[in-house]
Order: structure tokens, then C-alpha cells, then sequence
């Protein structure tokens, strides 16, 4: 196979980030091996950038480093799912309440046209993802606390190792569409205790569907 050409980015970042996507798209599945010598060949590099890759894909939780055993990728277990969505909970609802109170009239307003946007992709799933996810972290760009944003962000890609994404259950899309409804109401109406209320909700819900 020819070597992936990579940018000049730091190349262990470009490294971390090529195989944060095969981790994503299980092309690396869950609970898999990763064969160090054979990447590195694919990628034409040596083993010091891959190696230091892991390392950063370990932090995120994506990779699980194994005593004398190498490098796996990480399985999600159902207790592992709840408490990344009970953080998950936490962490945006107490953004929610800050953008109900501190957010502009024009801020809300973006907010309000990405849930239109939501409402357009109920049929295209990938597309629905997509800004569904972009919606969770514009909300929280907006609370504007860098720490925060790092927390969620990390805890994001461990539950995206999830086998069973809980909008791919029946009546789910529907159902967080609705809930979506439900926060951006309460933005609007500057309702801080309700914003972070159906925000935790909406986490809930989005737990027991995944379970």
C-alpha cells in the first residue's frame, strides 16, 4: 500500500489524527489490536511519531496501552457509557444555564438557526449527526469556558466509540429533535434553570437509548 501523504502539521498530530478517524469510522474496531509495524510502514514513518499518536489518542481515551501487549482500542462498557454521559449532563447543562442568561439576542438567534437546520435533516441521518453535533458545541463556545469545552470534547470522542449510537435507535432522531425544541425554548426565554434542566434530560434520554 502507497504511504498516506501528510501535511506539516506536527506529524504525530497528523498521525493521532488519521487513525482518530479509522477509530471512528471502525475501520479500527473496538477491542482490536493496533499493529504498530504495519501502520507505520503504511504510513511511511517511523515508529517514534506513531508511537507518540497513541500516546495522545490514549489520553483522549480512544487507546488502551496494554503492559508488554501494545496498543488496543478502546471498548466502551455500559458503565463507562453512563458515567461519560453523566458528566456529559453536567458539564452542558451548566453551559445551557450560562447561555440562557448570558448569551446575544444574535447568538441565540444562531442557535435557533441550527435547530432549523436540525429540523431539515430529520431524513439524512449523517447530516443530522453532524449538526446535531455542531448545535452541542456552539453552545458551549458561547458559554465561553475553555476548560469546559476540553472536558466535553474528550468525553465526546469516548462516546463515540459507542457500538450503538443512541439516534440510531427507532424514533430516537424524532424524539432529540424534541428535546432540542424544548432547550433552544428555553434559551430564548432566558430561563436558565429550565435551559439546563432539559438539557440534562436530553442526556437522559439520549443514555437510555444508547444502553
Amino acid at each position: 500500500m502507497a504511504a498516506v501523504s501528510l501535511t506539516p502539521r506536527a506529524l504525530y498530530e497528523e498521525v493521532a489524527e488519521l487513525l482518530r478517524q479509522r477509530i471512528f469510522s471502525r475501520e479500527l474496531a473496538p477491542g482490536s489490536w493496533i499493529d504498530e509495524l504495519k501502520l507505520a510502514e503504511e504510513y511511511g514513518i517511523s515508529r517514534t511519531p506513531l508511537r507518540e499518536a497513541l500516546k495522545v489518542l490514549a489520553t483522549e481515551g480512544l487507546v488502551t496501552m496494554k503492559v508488554r501487549r501494545g496498543a488496543y482500542v478502546t471498548e466502551v462498557s455500559e458503565r463507562d457509557l453512563a458515567d461519560v454521559y453523566h458528566l456529559l449532563a453536567l458539564l452542558e447543562s451548566d453551559a445551557a444555564g450560562v447561555v440562557a442568561t448570558q448569551a446575544t439576542e444574535a447568538q441565540l438567534k444562531e442557535l435557533q438557526g441550527l435547530h432549523q437546520e436540525l429540523e431539515k435533516a430529520v431524513a439524512q441521518r449523517e447530516r443530522f449527526f453532524e449538526i446535531n453535533e455542531t448545535f452541542h458545541m456552539r453552545l458551549l463556545e458561547i458559554a465561553d469556558n475553555r476548560w469546559r469545552d476540553q472536558m466535553v470534547a474528550d468525553l465526546r470522542k469516548v462516546m463515540k466509540l459507542n457500538r450503538h449510537n443512541s439516534l440510531l435507535k427507532s424514533g430516537r432522531i424524532a424524539e432529540s429533535l424534541a428535546e432540542h425544541a424544548a432547550i433552544v425554548e428555553a434559551l430564548v426565554m432566558r430561563d436558565a434553570s429550565a435551559a439546563a434542566r432539559r438539557m440534562q434530560e436530553h442526556f437522559a434520554n439520549g443514555l437510555e437509548a444508547a444502553a
